[in-house]
């Protein structure tokens, strides 16, 4: 099967499991995702939802959150991994976004990566959940399922973001990105499927019978 073939069927498959994905961080307005896209990184979402729901009760805005101080956003977040530097990245960018942006989250791939915390995939999550702009954002599970489903070879997650937008129109890029992290959740997890297991590795696989080892970003 081409690689073609395979995008096919995954395209089909995930827009019937998955027609309208959500976005699975809880958020308010542009200023919350972000927070809380800066505050994922090795966490998980479940985690982070739990902690920010208290946090944006009271700092759902640039000018709250600086207000608040780097020791009570620690108070709010420490549960989290790095939740030290978290907690001095969310305040900094808080201040830049009164400074330069006028409280406003900045709309484009240079401004919103020179904020401290965010790099290009939370970027690219902004851009395409906030700005409907189209976007691809790739982390470790969608690189990791990308290799699974013989999508790409590439070697970091840049790289397999550069080869799924060459794969799926960009009209899609957007929500792909959301339906892939559900699928993946849901069906093909690290610990359940080792490129053999769910019903996506079989249709796409049928004749694989050894564990696919996933090369890490």
């Amino acid at each position: 099967m081409k690689k073609k073939e395979r995008a096919k069927i995954i395209f089909k498959e995930l827009n019937k499991l998955y027609p309208t994905p959500p976005i699975p961080l809880y958020h308010k307005n542009a200023f919350t995702l972000l927070v809380a896209v800066v505050l994922s990184a090795q966490s998980t979402d479940k985690k982070v939802n739990e902690l920010t729901k208290d946090l944006f009760k009271v700092a759902d805005t640039p000018d709250k959150m600086a207000k608040l101080g780097i020791p009570k956003i620690f108070e709010y977040i420490k549960q989290l991994g790095l939740s030290n530097q978290k907690s001095k990245n969310v305040y900094k960018l808080s201040n830049l976004l009164i400074q330069k942006y006028n409280n406003q989250v900045p709309s484009s791939f240079a401004e919103l990566e020179s904020l401290p915390g965010v790099g290009h995939k939370t970027a690219s999550v902004i851009m395409s959940q906030i700005f409907n702009i189209p976007s691809f954002p790739v982390d470790t599970h969608i690189h990791r399922l990308s290799q699974r489903w013989g999508l790409t070879k590439g070697k970091n997650v840049r790289q397999t973001e550069d080869d799924l937008k060459k794969i799926f129109p960009i009209s899609e890029w957007n929500k792909l990105h959301l339906q892939i992290i559900f699928y993946g959740r849901e069906f093909c997890t690290a610990r359940g499927c080792d490129g053999t297991k769910c019903l996506m590795c079989r249709t796409l696989y049928p004749n694989r019978k050894q564990k696919f080892i996933c090369k890490k970003p």
